[in-house]
């Protein structure tokens, strides 16, 4: 499945996933975003370099980037927008999901 709805990337997103890509020796697809259970709000977006599509996987293109969307994670992350923070010493993906009804207070894990 094809929907370029699900999850969007700004610029500066963009920009680091291709470097990330680019870095990487093995052969990759793209990279596959998930979610996993954990932390005090009970879910956590999971990201990894993916080197086969799945055949359930929703699969977001944007430009010369392919995004693998677990099958399980769709619902949870349907138009969400993935950034990328450089601020003072911290970097990470960041994920602005218009689903969430709440986030812990360190930020690592929410809930929808």
């Amino acid at each position: 499945m094809t929907d370029t709805q699900i999850m969007t990337l700004t610029d500066r997103a963009a920009t680091r996933v291709r470097t990330l890509l680019s870095q990487n020796d093995g052969v990759t697809l793209g990279l596959r975003i998930g979610i996993t259970n954990t932390g005090c709000n009970g879910l956590s977006y999971t990201m990894d370099y993916a080197s086969d599509q799945k055949p359930d996987d929703a699969v977001v293109s944007a430009d010369d980037i392919t995004l693998l969307i677990d099958h399980d994670a769709v619902q949870f992350v349907a138009v969400t927008e993935m950034d990328w923070l450089e601020k003072g010493l911290e970097s990470r993906f960041t994920f602005e999901n218009p689903n969430e009804k709440g986030r812990c207070g360190c930020g690592s894990s929410f809930h929808v």
